[in-house]
């Protein structure tokens, strides 16, 4: 039989291009994709192979498509039961995935004639792909030929705009549909309409009222009424299988936790998946490879203006206070607010935001006994959000995480730690045990033990190093971190690295700057639009990753566009060019 070889990768490539116009991930499309054997030559024999013809390709058009080498595409297979599905191997575990052996020897036992169909349909399929924002064109990108005739060059800031356009409709494309309200089909605004709404309001610094009202004024027929879009939002962080939609009066209990736990848990597995999405689009160049990983773990507040007492003299509380709303201290003035943790990327990486954790802590106003969360135990969360979608090599927190069950579970997971200590002995030279710098005021406490459960956990070492800051106690910042040993001139390098973690206070910035206001002691509302207005803030870091990947730029310097820009980009003129 004559085979033409084109004519087999070229019908591969059709097929694709086909699948690419209705299904928006790359597992979906090689899922689908019909392979024809029977145009192939491979040498292994079938009876005894493992994995067979068909499985095999698939998995070297997706490793190709998406650069990874055998030894990375190995590694994937061995972790994300997605790609073992959309490949359909026929293993019953992720450890019986196939191994680098099996990829290699696979493509040995391919023709030559083969590879090269595999190889031209890789290439067609990567390019389908890219043009139905399927995946990143931002890996690939194609820069102006500075031989090309003048009127064929693009301006900069022509490419730039192209090329922002395309990648805000990938991460609009990828996220959306991650969040569902769960009503009717024959609704009036659909569940995109109420995100691209709630993007305009984060744009506008405005609250569902004033952007219903625009609308309204406007007769913008993809704008509802305000109670319609907050009864949508309250629906996205309404757990599945709530019989009926919970009351503001349900999360008011004394053991109301395990139901904002439900609140959290539906809220989350959204942005996970969303947050997966996006990442998985521009796998072949992690932002997350070949670099040390360092995570940022804080606090931000958003201020609860109503005063929580009904008599304070007498102690008396006033009723229906919401219950996760706690006390905190700014500029040396106690205020009260709705907390949030957050865990996020730092450093060399693109900065996004990789899991958020609600905040309860006891306040004077409440009875003895009320329910909280143990830092320790957000930690614990805020770490495993985080192990989904990156391998970490240390962790930077906030002085409010001093706490001996906070590192001993950094310390469990083989990672390090770096942290202010908020209170200690001003005059280190009052220390025993102490080494100085023979040269710099700086000095280091060895072997600090840290107990849990009455034994000594680990120990680490206290940095001890000059500062004039506002928030340090005293004439020295001291750090604690769980390094093997900490020599006197390796301080400085320390708190170098620290000095990375204000890259969160960037990020709490910029999410504040666009959060929606509103007056609504619910819950769900209030959380759900932290976790939107993060999930706004994560897209915007990751296309101005992308942006600086097509253009050659240092992920390190400023935004291409301005968070501002792309939100209002987000919520406004994608909905007209689609």
């Amino acid at each position: 039989m004559v085979r033409d070889d084109p004519a087999v990768a070229e019908s591969i490539v059709v097929h694709a291009e086909s699948l690419c116009q209705h299904e928006d991930h790359l597992w979906d499309v090689i899922k689908q994709l019909s392979i024809p054997v029977a145009s192939l030559t491979d040498e292994r024999d079938q009876t005894k192979a493992d994995f067979k013809t068909e499985e095999m390709v698939k998995a070297h058009l997706f490793m190709r498509i998406r650069g990874f080498s055998q030894n990375e595409f190995a590694e994937q297979l061995s972790t994300r039961s997605n790609l073992i599905k959309s490949v359909e191997f026929d293993v019953k575990s992720l450890d019986a995935a196939p191994s680098q052996q099996d990829l290699s020897y696979a493509w040995c036992n391919f023709s030559d004639d083969t590879q090269k169909i595999i190889e031209a349909a890789a290439e067609g399929i990567g390019q389908v792909a890219v043009e139905h924002d399927v995946i990143s064109e931002a890996l690939v990108p194609v820069l102006p030929d500075e031989e090309a005739d003048e009127d064929d060059i693009q301006t900069d800031k022509e490419y730039q705009k192209q090329k922002a356009t395309k990648l805000i409709r990938l991460a609009r494309k990828h996220v959306l549909p991650e969040f569902e309200t769960g009503r009717a089909a024959h609704r009036t605004y659909s569940d995109e309409a109420i995100l691209d709404m709630f993007a305009r309001i984060c744009a506008n610094k405005g609250s569902a009222h004033s952007e219903g009202e625009y609308g309204w004024l406007t007769d913008d027929d993809l704008t509802c009424d305000d109670e319609t879009f907050l009864r949508a939002i309250r629906l996205i962080a309404t757990p599945e299988d709530d019989d009926a939609q919970p009351t503001l009066s349900d999360y008011a209990e004394a053991d109301a936790m395990p139901k904002i736990d439900r609140i959290r848990d539906a809220l989350m597995e959204s942005f996970d998946a969303a947050t997966e999405n996006v990442i998985n689009s521009i796998r072949g160049d992690d932002p997350f490879e070949d670099r040390k990983t360092i995570a940022a773990i804080d606090i931000t507040h958003e201020q609860y203006h109503v005063w929580p007492w009904e008599d304070k003299d007498a102690g008396i509380s006033k009723p229906g206070f919401p219950r996760m709303v706690s006390g905190y201290k700014k500029d040396d003035e106690y205020l009260r607010g709705y907390k949030y943790a957050t865990i996020t990327l730092v450093g060399d990486n693109a900065p996004i935001i990789l899991g958020v954790e609600p905040v309860k802590e006891n306040s004077k106003w409440e009875p003895d006994g009320s329910p909280s969360y143990s830092k320790g135990d957000i930690v614990a969360r805020l770490l495993d959000k985080a192990e989904r979608f990156v391998d970490l090599d240390e962790v930077l927190l906030d002085r409010g995480f001093y706490s001996n069950a906070v590192y001993a579970e950094i310390d469990d997971r083989d990672l390090l730690y770096t942290s202010p200590v908020p209170k200690y002995e001003d005059d280190y030279t009052a220390i025993k045990n102490i080494e100085a710098h023979d040269d710099a005021d700086a000095a280091v406490k060895h072997d600090v033990p840290f107990g849990q459960d009455g034994e000594v956990h680990h120990t680490a070492e206290f940095l001890y190093t000059p500062t004039t800051s506002d928030d340090a106690d005293g004439n020295y910042a001291v750090f604690v971190t769980n390094r093997d040993r900490v020599e006197p001139e390796q301080i400085d390098k320390v708190c170098n690295t620290y000095d990375r973690r204000w890259d969160i206070e960037s990020q709490f910035k910029s999410v504040k700057s666009f959060l929606p206001k509103t007056s609504s002691k619910d819950y769900r509302i209030r959380l759900c639009k932290f976790v939107l207005a993060s999930l706004i803030y994560n897209l915007w870091r990751l296309t101005d990753y992308l942006l600086k990947v097509a253009m050659d730029e240092d992920i390190r310097l400023p935004p291409v566009i301005t968070a501002k820009t792309f939100v209002r980009a987000l919520g406004e003129f994608l909905r007209d060019i689609g």
